[in-house]
């Protein structure tokens, strides 16, 4: 029997499985060529949706296998939860990453959010943050948004403000997603979900309710998805995480992935300053002076012990 030689972009992934849309239209489920996992790709998912691929299928199969990975120009990458010597893909490809950020029910830590950002600067990915359940805040949480809001903006990132569940401010961010392949991204319970199912209703997500016992979010999303937005564009909705651990980012690199500290590092005194102890640091200056929010300084300090395998215990980075 001939082999069909097809290309495509993967669409949907599950782990074993890939979809992949063909350039002629065609969804046909597939399989990762065995050999495209031993050429020292330290992934645990060498293929990602958002990949070009390059599939084969022998006449009459129903399944095929991908045997071949177009060149990414960006991806999201972040240190496996389970095997730390490895990366997880969570998506190739995309022209921005938006990431869900709730002040509470479930709340999104600021360290989360730095390290979800520092990774899209590292590997090239514009990032907005979509502030979501606006009409789920008390007075004071709102206070809080807009205290978070104000320094995410001054550090250079567009941001919204939502309700997935009312529709409020999805209008704005409409604009912002037309014409783009973006992933959504955030802690289980964000509203990623609820937001993908406000903005393509044919999508028909799951969504499930906050535990009230840890008010956290339960996963609903099991796997990664590409959906077409109507009017332009395209989502792709990935699991929850609730960790953000970095790969393969050395200690003298870290500042260059906060646009705050960064901006601020060209005013310290010696090259190579890690803004920890260093004399004449411009950004211990700009923490003391309130010019750099605290909880900015705090994650930075964080990543720079991203080095230590010890940090990334199998449970911590889920």
């Amino acid at each position: 029997m001939a082999n069909l030689t097809l290309h495509g972009l993967v669409v949907k992934s599950t782990g074993s499985w890939q979809t992949v849309l063909t350039d002629a239209g065609q969804t046909i489920a597939c399989k990762v060529k065995g050999n495209l996992r031993l050429r020292g790709l330290r992934t645990t998912n060498p293929v990602a949706v958002g990949d070009r691929v390059t599939i084969v299928q022998r006449e009459g199969d129903e399944v095929a296998f991908i045997s071949e990975i177009g060149d990414r120009r960006n991806a999201i990458i972040r240190r496996s939860p389970n095997l730390s010597k490895q990366s997880h893909i969570l998506a190739a490809n995309i022209d921005q990453a938006a990431l869900l950020f709730t002040i509470a029910r479930p709340e999104t830590t600021t360290t989360f959010a730095d390290r979800f950002l520092a990774g899209a600067e590292a590997y090239g990915v514009p990032a907005i943050i979509v502030f979501n359940k606006i009409d789920d805040l008390r007075p004071e949480e709102f206070k809080a948004m807009e205290t978070l809001e104000t320094i995410y903006k001054d550090a250079g990132y567009p941001c919204y403000r939502i309700s997935a569940l009312n529709g409020s401010g999805t209008q704005e961010l409409l604009s912002q997603l037309e014409g783009k392949l973006t992933l959504l991204s955030g802690h289980s319970g964000s509203g990623k979900t609820t937001l993908l199912n406000t903005l393509i209703p044919e999508a028909k997500a799951r969504t499930a309710p906050i535990s009230e016992v840890h008010g956290q979010g339960m996963h609903t999303t099991t796997y990664s998805t590409l959906y077409s937005l109507p009017s332009g564009g395209a989502l792709i909705d990935i699991p929850g995480i609730k960790g953000f651990g970095t790969f393969d980012f050395k200690q003298a690199e870290v500042g260059h992935y906060f646009r705050d500290i960064f901006a601020l590092s060209y005013g310290c005194r010696y090259g190579g300053c890690t803004h920890t102890h260093e004399p004449g640091c411009a950004v211990r200056q700009a923490l003391d002076n309130h010019q750099l929010a605290p909880s900015r300084y705090v994650s930075y300090l964080s990543m720079l012990e991203d080095e230590s395998e010890g940090k990334y215990r199998k449970d911590k980075w889920v």
